[in-house]
Parts: structure tokens; sequence; C-alpha cells
């Protein structure tokens, strides 16, 4: 291998694993803390629990894109309302399918974290 060709590998190669790690950290600061803020009510508010939340936060944005995630969260969101509302979301193939993905992401977080 050429000598430069080989220094430009060797100096590039740490820039490619930083675009990889910035295109699947598109979840706003604000939301991961919601959600770990959420996490840590839920299972007693202590260190290990915001070690187990942040961990799980961490799995979820590697499985579902931020979008998906927000489409997630709003229709389990709606799917809590009583009525029609509530109904027509629920009796939708589309929300039905984001929800299930974000139970499965969730249930994958809970394997590694918890």
């Amino acid at each position: 291998m050429r000598p430069v060709l080989k220094f430009l590998i060797i100096a590039l190669l740490p820039l490619a694993g930083w675009a990889r790690a910035a295109d699947l950290n598109d979840y706003p600061t604000s939301a991961r803390a919601d959600y770990v803020f959420g996490c840590m009510k839920a299972n007693g508010d202590t260190r290990l629990s915001l070690d187990q939340c942040s961990c799980s936060i961490d799995v979820i944005a590697t499985i579902l894109p931020y979008e998906r995630y927000v489409t997630a969260e709003t229709v389990a969101s709606v799917n809590q309302q009583a009525g029609q509302v509530g109904a027509l979301m629920r009796n939708t193939d589309a929300a039905r399918d984001a929800l299930q993905e974000l139970r499965r992401a969730q249930a994958e977080a809970q394997v590694r974290c918890f």
C-alpha cells in the first residue's frame, strides 16, 4: 500500500466512527432526560436506577430512530385516552405497529440493562 494512502486511511478512520455515532445519537438530550426521569420514578429513584434507565434509553435509541420513537410514544399516550380518540388510535394498524416496535425495543433494553 502506498504510504500516502495508508496515512489517509489511518488519519480518517477515527472520523468514520464519529460519524456513525452521531447518526445513532439522533435523540435530543431533553428526550433522553425525560425518559430517564420517568424510568427512575418507576424504578425507585436510586443511583442504580439512574444507570439502568440511562442504559435503557441508549439501547432504545440504537433500535428506533427518534422520529419513530416519538410516533410510538404519542400512540402510547393517546392509547390511554378513554372514548373515541383512544379507540381511533387503538384500531389502526399503523398505531399498533408503532407501539409494538416500541415495546420490542423496551423489552430488549430491559434484558440488556436491568
